[in-house]
């Protein structure tokens, strides 16, 4: 399976002068973890990510005051359309990240998490289909969550 088969073509867009809340409204709205970081001045896309908010909250930043640019990944690793899923997790492994944006020539096309990946190969191999099949729900029997 390709990238293009598994990536999410929604793609969530914030400029490096929005405020951490901002992104984080638009993330949440969409249900995804990371927006793209658009910079007409900057070498290429950047992303920020769910764990980057979690981060500025940790450090007690003020989410409606502080800018996006001030937590944007630069140093971004872009995949393509036609890497395999195999490529795109390995790229995923070495760099330590959960989002890779996807590219194809200068253009954003999509982006590509963990979870897209794992659905995509959970699919593939019918697992999804078995699991509901057998009446399993989104978390393992045993899980409990905090209300």
């Amino acid at each position: 399976m390709l990238v293009r088969d598994a990536m999410s073509p929604l793609v969530v867009e914030v400029g490096p002068g929005h405020t951490l809340a901002q992104a984080a409204r638009l993330m949440a709205g969409r249900n995804v973890g990371a927006a793209i970081v658009m910079d007409p001045e900057g070498a290429g896309p950047g992303i920020l990510t769910e764990r980057d908010v979690l981060r500025a909250v940790a450090a007690g930043d003020d989410l409606a005051a502080v800018a996006v640019a001030e937590h944007t990944t630069t140093s971004v690793v872009y995949a393509e359309p036609t890497w395999s899923l195999d490529e795109a997790a390995a790229a995923m492994v070495d760099g330590g990240f959960r989002h890779l944006v996807v590219m194809q020539g200068p253009d954003v096309v999509g982006v590509l998490s963990v979870r897209d990946i794992a659905r995509s190969w959970a699919g593939e191999r019918g697992l999804l289909d078995e699991r509901r099949a057998a009446g399993g729900g989104n978390a393992p029997s045993g899980v409990v969550g905090i209300a």
